[in-house]
């Protein structure tokens, strides 16, 4: 089992930044990937970055690429999110998600239905 709490998330104006975190706790952190997720209203719940275990590999949907960046601290059982350059369709609830069975590493898709443990979300806004 693992528990995910995620926390950073508010409002902000377009252009601003907010750095997401996931807390972690249950099985070992180090031992499985992570990513993050966004779900908007009336939408799909979309994937937004990812990193392998070790930090070494990370991830990005093209909306994204550039503007922000995840990282993690297997010390603290913490991944974040820096988002910077925030936009107005930014705006959503994001979830970060545990990849603990490897999913990624079968299909090399980053698939909601393929991530096994889900925080509740932290809601952003983006104000134009």
């Amino acid at each position: 089992q693992v528990q995910l709490v995620e926390s950073g998330g508010g409002l902000v104006q377009a252009g601003g930044s907010l750095r997401l975190s996931c807390a972690a706790s249950g099985r070992t952190f180090s031992s499985y990937a992570m990513g993050w997720f966004r779900q908007a209203p009336g939408k799909e719940r979309e994937f937004v970055a990812a990193i392998s275990w070790s930090g070494d590999n990370t991830y990005y949907a093209d909306s994204v690429k550039g503007r922000f960046t995840i990282s993690r601290d297997n010390a603290k059982n913490t991944v974040y999110l820096q988002m910077n350059s925030l936009k107005p369709e930014d705006k959503a609830v994001y979830y970060c998600a545990a990849d603990v069975l490897g999913s990624y590493y079968y299909t090399g898709v980053w698939d909601p239905n393929g991530m096994d443990y889900w925080g509740k979300g932290t809601l952003v806004t983006v104000s134009s």
